[in-house]
């Protein structure tokens, strides 16, 4: 990891700039694949499939017979942990949900607000390098508080045609019936578009590598909702003279192992601290199975030493990190300080990975910088937020007026004249 020292400020932007790559051949690639999908539906599911992944598969959908067998297969440990973490996932996004208030804007004009669950919802759950079977509680228990009629579940099969049975453990445990042995683009395709076994949905949640990233944009361009841009993983830790330097280097090596195109982000004002976690890095990163890809994370990824916590924390509202790890003196005061963050992790005592897997907040979040403008998933990304408004006669008696003269001043008189009947009348 490479480190900066007192970097100018005109320069911030290129030194936190993420890791590029030229998408324009897998957009084209993805396009093709979306376009069969589209055309050739199972058929061209099932082609892919064994193309990307290498598998035959003939019955898209999980049986019951499956998921009977997938709670067998995993241990008791294992099971009571996905169990605890889905509890606290459901506890903080179940006081997510608020009731609608009515408000009286002008006598006889009452307005509210209802939230109404989309109806169909896909979630797509990787399982190449690793079955993220944790992103099913974070995508599935907000859909079903929500109160989405339909949740269509797609990852990826393993060589021997099956999903991962952490995977359908999680997603039968929360109350999801219809998982699909399908990755990648196609599955991104059959969810846009339905197929004869897959069913269409209105919106698509979850991660993935950059094709399924692609995929989602390009659907997205036809009508298709989708969660949010999303990039490789990213962790951001500012740390002072506080900090325990080997709790910072797990933090960092946590993101780094996620893929080659990850990064990771070290902001200090203590060349010190830096020193003491890059050795420490060092002496962690050489017992991690996982070790070549945090190496190559580690390549593009950097440490950088400002001048105060001033600076520091313009620096991390610049930098606008999926996860933030604050590992300061006073770390929940600087917090209030951030603006562009997914997730804030306060303390020495907050790794990021508590929050990926059962704190029960939500994992699902903006990278690439998108923390300027989006937020992480939550049960509002499961519904759509319709208004109402019901006037009495007194009530449009009331607004006649102003409606008239505004429509009369934009030219349209047929709304001018959608009031004036009711107030003759």
């Amino acid at each position: 990891m490479k480190t900066f020292l007192f970097p100018d400020k005109k320069d911030w932007k290129a030194l936190l700039k993420r890791p590029t790559f030229d998408a324009s051949s897998l957009q084209e690639k993805a396009r093709i694949v979306l376009k069969d999908v589209q055309l050739n539906g199972d058929v061209a599911v099932k082609k892919y499939t064994e193309q990307f992944d290498g598998v035959v598969i003939n019955e898209l959908q999980v049986s019951s017979e499956e998921i009977k067998e997938a709670e067998q297969l995993l241990s008791a440990d294992l099971k009571q942990a996905i169990q605890t973490a889905a509890n606290n996932i459901r506890t903080f996004h179940q006081k997510q949900i608020s009731s609608p208030e009515i408000i009286e804007t002008m006598p006889g004009i009452e307005c509210w607000r209802k939230s109404v669950g989309i109806e169909k919802v896909g979630i797509y759950i990787p399982g190449g390098t690793a079955p993220l079977f944790s992103t099913v509680l974070m995508l599935g228990i907000p859909a079903v508080i929500a109160g989405c009629k339909e949740i269509i579940l797609c990852s990826p099969p393993n060589k021997e045609g099956r999903l991962h049975p952490a995977i359908i453990y999680a997603a039968h445990l929360v109350g999801i019936t219809k998982m699909f042995k399908v990755g990648g683009v196609q599955a991104i395709g059959a969810l846009a578009y339905g197929t004869e076994t897959i069913p269409q949905v209105y919106k698509i949640f979850g991660p993935g590598n950059q094709y399924v990233t692609q995929a989602k944009q390009l659907i997205q361009q036809e009508g298709v909702a989708i969660d949010m841009p999303a990039g490789p993983s990213e962790v951001c830790v500012m740390a002072d003279e506080t900090a325990v330097p080997a709790f910072v280097a797990a933090d960092l090596l946590s993101q780094a192992e996620h893929g080659a195109d990850s990064q990771v982000v070290l902001v200090s004002f203590s060349e010190a601290t830096v020193n003491a976690v890059n050795d420490e890095m060092e002496k962690q990163l050489e017992l991690l199975p996982r070790k070549d890809i945090a190496m190559k994370a580690l390549h593009h990824s950097k440490a950088i030493i400002v001048k105060n916590i001033e600076e520091a924390v313009e620096l991390v509202n610049e930098y606008a990190a999926e996860h933030l790890i604050i590992s300061c003196n006073n770390a929940e005061a600087i917090a209030e300080k951030i603006v562009n963050a997914g997730s804030i992790f306060i303390g020495n005592y907050s790794p990021e990975s508590v929050g990926d897997y059962a704190s029960g907040t939500n994992h699902t979040l903006p990278t690439n910088g998108f923390a300027k403008a989006y937020s992480g998933v939550s049960v509002d990304s499961f519904v759509k937020k319709i208004t109402y408004q019901k006037l009495t006669q007194k009530g449009l008696q009331q607004i006649a007026q102003t409606v008239e003269v505004m429509a009369a001043a934009e030219g349209l008189d047929a709304h001018k004249n959608a009031v004036r009947v009711r107030s003759e009348k």
